[in-house]
């Protein structure tokens, strides 16, 4: 009989949670409201839409990671919304019968084992690469955070060095904790225009056409599997931990399916979030690392609940401390995932390439640049290593 998850939980696992929580809302909480207003969503809608998705990652990280005991944590597809938010022309119940269609793909993708044979195929020192060249954006971001408030994040920076001669498992809520000592004395936490309003879900009843299937579903789904759940696949192989890709993919279609009328429009894996939880940072002990994500749906689950009060608590905190939190939280998993790319001599070039394209933030079609450097590291490996057939 498996002893409750509490039991393992420490205060690094929490704070991992919380700072997966603060990084995701508040590095793209703004793209969905556009996304939201750009479709005609009313405010009760779109403090509905924050419910949804707070529910379906809350739900999702919690029981996938409480059922396999490893670390499992989703995100709404911040891509996904950046396509809707430029989206002319679609009604929000055209849009929601698009957020319907796109779920059962990304279902059929999962029940098929379609996606879990195509990321077996990744090598790792591509995923390796991948993996660091989607996190070293927020250590670059951390860094150059210097130039507009270099007071509160060089405390940061430095809270972090004592943190890891000191107290190692400690080093990242000392982090936090230091940021917003400063980021107060500096008067710079705005949490008087908090709004503590309880959202209320509001249904919105599908509308599908042809053209919002082709010209939203489509892109939707293509967006959310190359450019989220494929580098969200590689963040948990390239940190050790084969979580089955074809259950859990079905999942986050299904919780999608089921909050898709109140407006989660895609949930999938996380990757620069799950990250975090999955650290030596978030627990000593890596078999205890799920608690992480355990707490951030707890965390994600709350601020479904509190819907309206998301953006002002989330804005509370000046945008130089999430992001030297964020940098320095994955410091160690950008590390890890370089030596882990460049391990193998035959594989240097392919992983330089993938880091590089990533790292670019190339963007064609309306796919990300984690999907290109998967494409320009395996053409870099197949040029390389083909072998005629004999």
């Amino acid at each position: 009989m498996r002893s409750p998850w509490w039991r393992d939980l420490s205060l690094s696992a929490v704070v991992a949670g919380f700072v997966a929580v603060l990084v995701g809302y508040t590095s793209s909480v703004a793209i969905v409201f556009q996304a939201a207003q750009a479709l005609g969503a009313t405010p009760a809608q779109t403090a509905s839409w924050m419910w949804a998705l707070g529910l379906a990652m809350g739900i999702s990280c919690i029981a996938l990671s409480l059922h396999y005991r490893l670390p499992v944590l989703t995100a709404w597809c911040t891509p996904g919304a950046a396509l809707l938010a430029a989206t002319q022309g679609v009604s929000l119940p055209e849009a929601t019968g698009a957020f319907i269609v796109c779920a059962v793909l990304i279902t059929l993708s999962g029940l098929t084992g379609l996606f879990e044979r195509v990321m077996d195929k990744l090598p790792m020192a591509v995923a390796a690469a991948l993996l660091a060249g989607v996190l070293t954006r927020f250590g670059l971001d951390a860094v150059l955070s210097v130039r507009s408030a270099p007071g509160l994040v060089l405390v940061m920076a430095a809270a972090f060095l004592a943190g890891r001669r000191w107290w190692p498992r400690y080093a990242v809520p000392g982090v936090l904790v230091a940021g917003i000592g400063v980021a107060a004395l500096q008067g710079r936490l705005a949490l008087g225009g908090v709004d503590w309003a309880w959202a209320t879900p509001v249904a919105v009843m599908p509308v599908f056409t042809l053209a919002s299937v082709v010209g939203v579903a489509l892109p939707l789904f293509i967006v959310t599997m190359a450019s989220q759940n494929l580098p969200g696949v590689a963040a948990q192989r390239a940190a050790g931990y084969h979580i089955p890709v074809s259950p859990v993919t079905t999942a986050t279609g299904l919780v999608t399916l089921v909050l898709a009328p109140f407006g989660a429009f895609a949930i999938n894996l996380a990757a620069i979030t799950a990250a975090i939880c999955m650290s030596p940072e978030a627990h000593a002990d890596r078999a205890k690392r799920y608690t992480a994500p355990v707490v951030a749906g707890l965390f994600y689950t709350a601020l479904g609940l509190a819907g309206g009060a998301v953006v002002g608590l989330l804005a509370a905190f000046p945008k130089e401390l999430v992001a030297a939190v964020a940098g320095l939280a994955l410091l160690g998993t950008i590390a890890g995932g370089l030596a882990a790319a460049l391990k193998e001599e035959r594989h240097r070039d392919a992983a330089t390439v993938t880091f590089l394209v990533t790292l670019s933030g190339l963007s064609m079609a309306g796919i990300g640049s984690a999907f290109w450097g998967v494409v320009a590291g395996s053409l870099t490996l197949a040029v390389q290593h083909w072998r005629p057939l004999r």
